[in-house]
């Protein structure tokens, strides 16, 4: 039906012409699902190239992010800032077309992709972002947020564990601005789909509380478009599955050798079978004039007519414009002092302590929104104004229930979106179950912020399942990262207020469930806390070092003092963030840790990365095996993490 449609093929040609080029990538998707892109593209979304941040425009996810060339093929056609020169690029180093589509690299991509199913949570947050500001801040006479999310992804994207978590998240919610289109070509990429899976796909959603429709012949542009179409007035999210067919027009079209390889020469068949015989990367003006009306003229007038609305909607509703605006922004309320009135002195547990900073942040910033996998009342991370639901959007209370995946990944489709300050919490163990989306967090330089409780063996009772060991050095090592320990309140108000006016980093913030004690700080704890690390109690002429974090550094300061007993002049270093440390400059770094001194690090969790700081004549104090499940005290004792018990091998080190 489409061989003789030129811009439909141009699409297609453009991009197998990348992949071709570059010897690698993905030919197979950019030549089946080209029709459910250009109907996109085309005729159905509104997009501005020419103002790719435009903030009531639709957005478009490629879950399937191996399929990038696709995307930029529909991207450069629709006159983004993506030339042929760049299409030539495709997959070469500094390159504005790599091999999976990077957010904040190339523009029109509205966020990376690549490993499968996170696009597709990140689709179901931009729907969540959008009908919560719609919620919020549309008026009966005006709609300044009101548009679409659409998520084209692949079998593989099915298959995910976290897309299921997604997929349930979604129905349960009733994200009905929400449409995937599923490029259903029953091919991965070792063998046939029906291999590795054998249900009811289209049975699955609908269980799951989704709007679904097939559109059987992938090939026909009328009935994508109306499937579409029937999506955007559906009261739930919809699940559009399109058969298609992998290489469509190559010699092993339908069959996995298609999925991950270049065509080669086989590219000339593809071009017969489409009558494509221009030059290679030539693009015919009348294409471009083609996509430019149907894409870029039609983009501005929707942008433009939008300006018009939200002028209308200032000038009716300015307190409540400013408010977005200042969301948009990034323009946090955040009063330091307040936060820092919050500190009574009192001897408690950092999770209170977040808790309540965490609720004072809510009533100040109208854009944080987010809670906890089903342990609100654990982590004391509960968003304001009651909880979100498909009749109350505009609550800021958000139950992901007991999908800590999910719940990351659907925050960094809040945060892509625009408008909002996403938090998710969890107990501290369970970070495990989330890092590939807070490394994709990172990735994408986005402002999100975690708060984990329970953050060592101190949890007690409940084991070495729930015992984090290793967590703190897994999170540290991820680049482009804000990993915080604080030791008490103090430090907990200035972690917040850190991670608050950081606005290109993800934020963790770790905290305990026992009591701390309050220490002492200088008046500078904010900037301390900022640069990582610091001398909380000095001695002149030290030859000890000490280097804690969060729990441990009340308990360094009790080391400390069972060693001055023994004739030792002792340091103490409180480092709430490794991270932030190690980007400061040598000579900071060596004013706070002198390396003329014996040096210590003490922190219940993993060892690993500690050595660093101590030189050879150091010790690491940590905990290298698992936990046990005893109360608590019981345990630190077992374990011989007592002051008691280190001072004296530190002393015997000495020897």
């Amino acid at each position: 039906m489409n061989k003789n449609n030129k811009n439909l093929n141009a699409l297609r040609i453009l991009g197998i012409q990348a992949v071709n080029k570059a010897n690698s990538g993905h030919p197979g998707i950019v030549l089946g699902a080209s029709p459910i892109v250009f109907s996109l593209f085309t005729k159905l979304m509104n997009i501005n190239p020419k103002n790719p941040s435009w903030f009531n425009r639709d957005r478009f996810v490629l879950s399937a992010g191996h399929g990038s060339a696709l995307l930029y093929s529909a991207l450069h056609l629709s006159g983004f800032d993506l030339s042929i020169d760049d299409m030539k690029n495709f997959r070469q180093l500094n390159s504005k077309t790599p091999g999976h589509p990077e957010f904040g690299h190339t523009q029109g991509v509205e966020a990376t992709t690549g490993p499968l199913g996170q696009g597709f949570a990140m689709g179901v947050g931009m729907a969540l972002a959008e009908s919560h500001l719609a919620s919020k801040y549309n008026s009966e006479k005006y709609k300044v947020v009101d548009h679409f999310t659409y998520v084209l992804c692949g079998d593989g994207d099915l298959q995910e564990g976290v897309c299921q978590e997604a997929i349930s998240f979604a129905g349960r919610y009733k994200l009905n601005k929400l449409i995937v289109l599923h490029d259903s070509n029953d091919i991965q990429l070792d063998a046939p789909v029906n291999v590795a899976q054998s249900e009811d796909i289209i049975a699955k959603f609908k269980a799951a509380n989704w709007n679904t429709i097939l559109v059987e012949n992938g090939e026909d542009l009328n009935e994508i478009e109306k499937a579409i179409q029937t999506a955007q007035n559906s009261d739930k999210p919809t699940y559009i599955e399109v058969k298609t067919v992998i290489g469509i027009g190559s010699t092993n079209q339908g069959t996995t050798k298609v999925h991950g390889a270049p065509l080669g020469n086989d590219i000339e068949t593809v071009k017969q079978y489409f009558n494509w015989n221009e030059p290679d990367f030539t693009i015919p003006s009348d294409v471009y004039d083609f996509w430019k009306v149907n894409v870029s003229n039609r983009g501005v007038g929707q942008n433009d007519q939008w300006d018009k609305i939200f002028e209308a909607y200032q000038k009716e509703n300015p307190q409540l414009a400013q408010e977005l605006l200042n969301s948009i922004n990034k323009e946090w309320n955040v009063d330091l002092k307040d936060l820092q009135a919050l500190n009574k002195g009192t001897e408690q547990a950092t999770r209170v302590s977040s808790g309540e900073v965490f609720n004072l942040l809510s009533k100040n910033i109208p854009a944080l929104i987010g809670g906890s996998a089903d342990l609100c009342e654990s982590t004391k991370i509960k968003g304001a104004d009651g909880n979100y639901d498909f009749d109350n959007r505009s609550a800021r209370n958000i139950m992901y229930g007991v999908r800590e995946f999910a719940m990351s990944a659907i925050n960094n489709g809040i945060a892509l979106h625009g408008g909002l300050l996403p938090v998710a919490s969890g107990f501290f163990v369970f970070a495990d179950y989330l890092k590939p989306a807070l490394r994709m967090s990172s990735i994408m330089n986005l402002q999100t912020l975690s708060v984990f409780t329970h953050d060592s063996v101190a949890v007690g009772e409940d084991g070495p399942t729930h015992q984090p060991i290793e967590q703190l050095a897994m999170l540290r090592s991820i680049p482009n990262i804000s990993v915080y320990r604080p030791c008490d309140m103090n430090e907990t108000i200035a972690s917040y207020y850190n991670a608050l006016n950081d606005k290109n980093h993800p934020s963790v913030i770790i905290a305990t469930r026992q009591n701390l004690k309050e220490l002492d700080h200088s008046n500078e704890i904010v900037e301390q806390v900022n640069k990582g690390a610091y001398i909380l109690s000095e001695t002149k002429d030290a030859n000890i070092t000490l280097i804690a974090t969060g729990s441990e550094v009340s308990l360094a300061l009790d080391i400390k003092a069972d060693l001055e007993k023994n004739g030792q002049k002792v340091n103490v270093v409180s480092m709430p963030n490794m991270n932030h440390f190690l980007n400061q400059s040598k000579e900071y770094q060596d004013s706070v840790i002198n390396k003329n001194t014996h040096r210590f690090s003490i922190e219940l969790g993993s060892t690993y990365g500690w050595h660093r700081f101590l030189g050879d004549s150091g010790k690491a104090y940590g905990i290298d095996t698992f936990g046990y499940s005893a109360p608590a005290q019981d345990v630190i004792e077992h374990i011989k993490f007592t002051s008691n018990e280190i001072s004296k091998d530190i002393l015997s080190h000495l020897k």
